[in-house]
């Protein structure tokens, strides 16, 4: 037992200092993720228990796809263009860093509330278009909550901006504080008077956001040091860089995120509660996506930023493609196990209430078609790392406006057959795709050098 475990030792000895400080990163964020997820799903289970497959549901839903998705896909970019940015800003002088965070949050805040302008004339103009086969109930809701919630854009872009600051640092503390807006919402949920409809949804979504925004730019000033002023100039050299970044990688992921709001609107086209229905099936894919997706998505994106600033070129893609073929292995694995414990897992996760079991089932069906998206969603998100980290954002968008036009095709195809799992079925076959493009574009790599 001994030899053995000496033995043991010494493999993990000599694994190389890249490979442990991405797992070292990975399991911090796993285990963050795993405890704010407890709190994603407590919030699951008591807004299924009060509202179910409701009409409410769906206006929520509306809502938040309104007030979210251009910010959400924002936050996307800056993820992936500012990390590596803020990892080179460390050897500049700490004048240099303060005058282009501060332009930075004085850009952001601005174009923040661009977004929440925008939201509000999207609702006015597009509800009556996607909720058209659904009640007017549930059309009055959406705009409501619409209009609640759009000075929310801002303070997303923000959260994202101070989150990219943290994991520039490898400081993973941010993943755990992504339960706090779900944690909020709970007792929002479970307290607020039955007569009440979307009032909880509302002021507890707002409530969880602001808090949340406030604790990271706390933590995230904490961690590098710097306490930059709000400003509204465009003075530092590094403007030129994030545009011709951020501009190429935005197109990409504007093209992404219609995705959602393409999904919805088929589900609407199917009557009411197929929005609900996906969604609580999406919601919980999402809870097994990010412990693995998340946790190595953040783990590696520094370290593969810290190899290309070194010139290690052929150590960064060896890393790249040994973590992809090991997260299509964990994602296989984790999507099989799902799959034989979905009727338990959404009974246990959500039948009660107003939630009933015939519920269950349906949103199990929908749940299983979209488990296939697993192994190739995780894997996918390496690949993208090790594509950003050397700068190819032309290959990510071009890649990115391919699964549009996939999704888009397969959604007409498969909704038709299947109903609301064909949605779910389209969005891993759309996944399957896009992996076979990214390990094209790294295999690619490899040949150039």
């Amino acid at each position: 037992m001994r030899a053995w475990w000496q033995a043991i030792k010494r493999r993990l000895a000599a694994v190389h200092s890249d490979h442990r400080r991405i797992a070292f990163g990975a399991t911090w964020v796993a285990g963050f993720v795993i405890v704010g997820k407890f709190a994603g799903a407590a919030k699951e289970m008591a807004v299924a228990w009060r509202y179910g497959i409701s009409e409410v549901m769906d206006a929520y839903q509306l809502a938040t796809t309104l007030v979210f998705w251009l910010p959400g896909a924002l936050v996307s970019v800056l993820t992936v263009v500012l990390v590596p940015m803020l990892v080179r800003l460390r050897q500049e002088s700490g004048e240099a860093r303060a005058l282009f965070l501060g332009e930075l949050h004085g850009s952001i805040l601005l174009v923040g509330a661009g977004l929440g302008g925008l939201s509000l004339v999207l609702g006015a103009l597009a509800l009556p278009i996607i909720t058209g086969n659904l009640s007017a109930e549930s059309r009055q809701m959406a705009w409501q909550l619409t209009l609640g919630m759009a000075p929310l854009a801002p303070l997303a872009l923000m959260i994202g901006v101070y989150a990219a600051r943290l994991m520039a640092r490898e400081r993973q503390i941010n993943t755990l504080l992504e339960g706090v807006p779900a944690a909020v919402l709970l007792p929002f949920v479970l307290f607020w008077p039955p007569s009440a409809e979307i009032a909880p949804l509302l002021w507890g979504t707002v409530l969880g956001i602001a808090i949340h925004a406030a604790w990271l730019w706390r933590l995230a000033r904490r961690a590098d040091g710097e306490i930059a002023a709000l400003r509204f100039s465009r003075n530092s050299q590094h403007w030129p860089e994030l545009y011709k970044a951020a501009g190429v990688m935005a197109g990409g992921q504007f093209v992404m995120s219609f995705i959602t709001p393409l999904d919805q609107y088929t589900a609407a086209q199917l009557g009411d509660s197929a929005i609900a229905t996906l969604g609580y099936a999406n919601r919980v894919i999402a809870l097994l996506i990010g412990v693995g997706a998340i946790a190595i998505s953040r783990a590696t994106l520094p370290v593969m930023a810290d190899l290309h600033a070194d010139g290690s070129a052929s150590r960064l893609r060896n890393i790249a493609l040994k973590w992809a073929a090991l997260m299509l292995a964990a994602g296989t694995l984790v999507a099989a196990v799902a799959w034989a414990l979905a009727p338990w897992g959404i009974g246990l996760l959500f039948e009660r209430g107003a939630f009933s079991s015939q519920d269950t089932q349906g949103v199990t069906e929908v749940f299983r078609w979209g488990l296939i998206q697993i192994p190739f969603y995780y894997s996918g998100l390496v690949l993208v790392q090790f594509l950003a980290s050397q700068g190819r954002y032309q290959t990510i968008a071009l890649f990115a406006v391919s699964n549009l036009v996939v999704k888009f095709v397969l959604n007409a195809t498969l909704a038709a057959w299947l109903g609301v799992a064909g949605i779910a079925f389209a969005t891993s076959l759309m996944y399957f795709w896009s992996v076979a493009c990214l390990y094209w574009a790294a295999l690619q790599q490899e040949a150039s050098w």
